[in-house]
């Protein structure tokens, strides 16, 4: 297990990682501690080749209550640096959230309890978000006078209309996880979301690591991208795992009904 400060939690179940939120008294509320040790966490999967998949979560009653302003607060000048410096693709508060989305592996976000302001922001830096039913959601940054600045402006783009999530964000209105359902925000609602999420990141880490990083990439960079382009990316994709030897062995496992057994990426 890795202990990022006193906030943050990675364990290791053979080829799939728990990120832990793990400030449960504060329903998992973003300080500025609990956001550099998730963008520590995020940089020390990066090296670690052999995990297949991540599953992110929250301690506690709460998946993540938003930003801790109270606390953010206490050390202003700390609050300022985090936005800095400024040609830097992105910030502190960016970065948190959006490192899950540069992984070569899926990152599925388990959502209980709570799930509000730079909390719903981290779940939609990741790949997938099961949510138990009794979850609740909100953009509610305009409540403090603020806009979301967490990667909303990339992620919101990919699943909603432009009028829904201006609705959202201008009313920072609570919902629950059906409507979040209805609107794709989420991927699923499960009694036991937890459970699902390592079914699910089981499932993956079963195909060839180098296939499932292609497709994670190619959907990543073709979103918004021209037809030409998107399909000049896909069978760029495609060829180089052409060349590799975990394609390789997942045809011949495929074709001789045993376990494949791949390289890491």
């Amino acid at each position: 297990m890795d202990r990022i400060g006193e906030r943050v939690n990675i364990e290791y179940r053979q080829a799939i990682a728990v990120v832990s939120l793990d400030r449960p008294d504060k329903y998992n509320g973003l300080d500025l501690a609990m956001m550099q040790a998730l963008d520590k966490a995020a940089g020390i999967l990066r090296k670690r080749r052999e995990v297949r998949a991540v599953v992110l979560r929250g301690a506690g009653p709460a998946f993540c209550a938003g930003l801790d302003f109270a606390s953010v607060l206490r050390r202003p000048g700390k609050l300022v640096t985090a936005f800095l410096p400024w040609w830097r693709k992105t910030n502190l508060f960016q970065r948190l959230c959006l490192a899950w989305r540069d992984l070569d592996v899926p990152v599925i976000a388990v959502t209980h309890g709570y799930c509000f302001g730079g909390g719903l922001q981290l779940a939609l830096g990741c790949d997938f978000r099961i949510s138990a039913p009794d979850c609740k959601f909100s953009i509610m940054e305009i409540q403090w006078g603020l806009i979301p600045d967490m990667g909303a402006s990339v992620t919101l783009r990919e699943l909603l209309p432009a009028d829904q999530a201006l609705e959202l964000t201008l009313t920072g209105r609570q919902f629950d996880a059906q409507e979040a359902l209805a609107k794709q925000l989420i991927t699923r609602i499960d009694d036991d979301p937890l459970q699902a999420a390592l079914a699910l990141a089981e499932t993956i880490s079963t195909h060839s690591p180098d296939a499932v990083a292609a497709a994670k990439r190619l959907f990543k960079t073709t979103r918004v991208a021209p037809e030409r382009r998107a399909l000049r990316r896909e069978r760029w994709l495609q060829l180089k795992l052409l060349l590799g030897s975990n394609q390789r062995e997942a045809m011949k496992a495929r074709m001789e009904k045993r376990v494949a057994r791949f390289k890491t990426r």
